[in-house]
């Protein structure tokens, strides 16, 4: 499986471990490599695209794993929907789970068509 995942954050967001500690539970649930790419969204080197998601924001192959669209001008905390825990400041391992499991079942058809 290759994809490109990445976590976008502030670094004074008080949710950046927990979402680090949410990408290896997705991880491990999925069984793939834990890599992944972490962006401060101020840093001068950072690329431009990131900075239009609130922190923490996870990125699989370039999609935000809770459905989000880039904004601009956004300087915030972001907010997910849990139906377990109502309200949080990272998003559900299940989302995770479900972007990595669709980007890597989409890249493995890709290869079956390019290898056939």
């Amino acid at each position: 499986m290759t994809c490109r995942v990445e976590l976008v954050y502030d670094h004074d967001c008080p949710n950046v471990d927990e979402a680090r500690a949410a990408l290896l539970h997705a991880f491990a649930q999925v069984g793939v490599s834990l890599v992944w790419v972490e962006w401060d969204r101020k840093a001068p080197d950072s690329p431009a695209y990131v900075r239009g998601y609130g922190s923490p924001t996870i990125l699989v192959n370039g999609k935000d794993v809770a459905g989000a669209q880039p904004g601009t001008g956004v300087d915030c905390c972001r907010v997910y929907s849990s139906d377990e825990r109502g309200l949080r400041g990272i998003p559900p391992v299940e989302l995770i789970v479900a972007a990595l499991r669709t980007n890597s079942a989409e890249y493995s058809t890709v290869q079956k068509e390019v290898t056939s």
